[in-house]
């Protein structure tokens, strides 16, 4: 797990929001402080779909909604004259993506053992700093996972040409 602080949070933002940058991720949940607090589960939702629907794995692949699906209902809450007193959102990788972070490094965790590889972003208002993390389905003694997942996440940030610092 590490934090990075974001320096240019306005073109950070522009990426997170209107670019499709970060649509390799879901969203487990957003909160977002503007005029009132919005909370987002981004649980899909059974009650929505079909029995068919629900079971359809082409048209509800994950747990999560896409980042890409949800991104436009966020930037309408932040978007505005105000800039947001706070938020945070809560992202995890796609799982299609975790075995090419895994097959990055020397370890013998699978990706069916990977629960999430984690992003959280948290804005308090003056600072935007990212915070790394893992779930695993069950115990792991190997925190190989984790410096990899640690690694691509600045190596994404880095190709997507985000300044940051380690916090």
């Amino acid at each position: 797990m590490i934090a990075l602080q974001i320096k240019n949070i306005k073109q950070f933002m522009a990426k997170l929001l209107a670019g499709d940058d970060f649509d390799a991720f879901l969203l487990e949940q957003a909160v977002i402080s503007t005029y009132n607090t919005f909370t987002i589960d981004g649980r899909e939702n059974r009650d929505f779909y079909s029995a068919e629907e629900w079971e359809d794995k082409e048209l509800r692949p994950y747990e999560f909604s896409t980042w890409k699906k949800v991104r436009p209902v966020c930037f309408d809450l932040i978007k505005g004259k105000h800039t947001p007193a706070a938020f945070h959102f809560v992202l995890h990788l796609a799982p299609d993506h975790t075995a090419a972070v895994l097959k990055t490094g020397d370890t013998a965790v699978t990706a069916d053992q990977v629960k999430a590889f984690v992003l959280n972003i948290k804005y308090d208002g003056t600072a935007l700093t990212l915070v790394t993390g893992c779930a695993f389905h069950t115990f792991l003694m190997d925190k190989t996972p984790d410096a990899l997942w640690d690694r691509a996440v600045k190596q994404f940030l880095t190709k997507h040409q985000i300044d940051y610092e380690e916090a």
